[in-house]
């Protein structure tokens, strides 16, 4: 593992630059999206997760919140889409709920353009050639996000993570932004319950032993 993330000249000035300047020109729509939150949700505003970024060292995700915490008569967790509510499946769709991960990028956590980070219960899952993801910052989106998002087998997605870091320059990280733009555009491979379409990694390896792997996936 190296002792700095891996890049290339000026990764690191792009992910500052357009992550501030994008964050200074969506600031009305940033609160529009707060108040939103607040009305339909109440607090807290925002979803906080720890998740392994650069060299699996955790850090905290920022997301604005799309779910109630409604629990069972067990005190479990409703499934998403019981908890989801018209505003936050609307944030899903259009990827507005991941705006707060610019503020990642700018404290160094994230990058534009990386392996999305995933969940601290599938490290231990994770196969030698897939640990290349922890060699760089997680991003924003990623291959695997613009090549189907969700909707990919396990496999597929962190053999894409791979052969990102793999290939790791800058024209690589435009091209993804653009797709990235028109996928958001078109709201494609997006699914705001994620019930329906996502298994668990750390589930479906132990299952895959005995009858299979499934197509989708979730923890993103």
């Amino acid at each position: 593992m190296p002792s700095r993330p891996r890049g290339y000249p000026g990764k690191r000035l792009l992910d500052v630059l357009i992550a501030g300047v994008t964050l200074l020109a969506l600031l009305p729509l940033l609160g529009l999206i707060a108040l939103l939150v607040w009305f339909s949700l109440g607090r807290p505003i925002f979803f906080r997760q720890e998740r392994p970024g650069f060299a699996a060292r955790p850090f905290r995700i920022l997301k604005f919140r799309t779910m109630r915490e409604v629990r069972d008569a067990q005190g479990q967790l409703l499934p998403d889409g019981q908890r989801l509510t018209r505003v936050g499946a609307f944030l899903r769709r259009t990827s507005l709920d991941e705006l707060p991960e610019l503020w990642n990028v700018l404290r160094g956590e994230m990058s534009l353009v990386g392996p999305r980070p995933l969940l601290f219960r599938y490290l231990p899952y994770f196969r030698p050639r897939e640990r290349m993801r922890f060699e760089v910052r997680p991003g924003i989106t990623g291959l695997a996000q613009v090549s189907g998002r969700n909707c990919l087998g396990w496999d597929q997605h962190l053999e894409l993570d791979a052969r990102y870091v793999e290939n790791l320059s800058l024209g690589q990280d435009l091209r993804i932004l653009g797709r990235t733009v028109r996928a958001v555009l078109r709201q494609e491979g997006a699914s705001p319950d994620v019930d329906q379409v996502e298994s668990w990694l750390d589930e479906e390896r132990v299952a895959e032993r005995q009858l299979g792997s499934g197509d989708c996936h979730r923890g993103t």
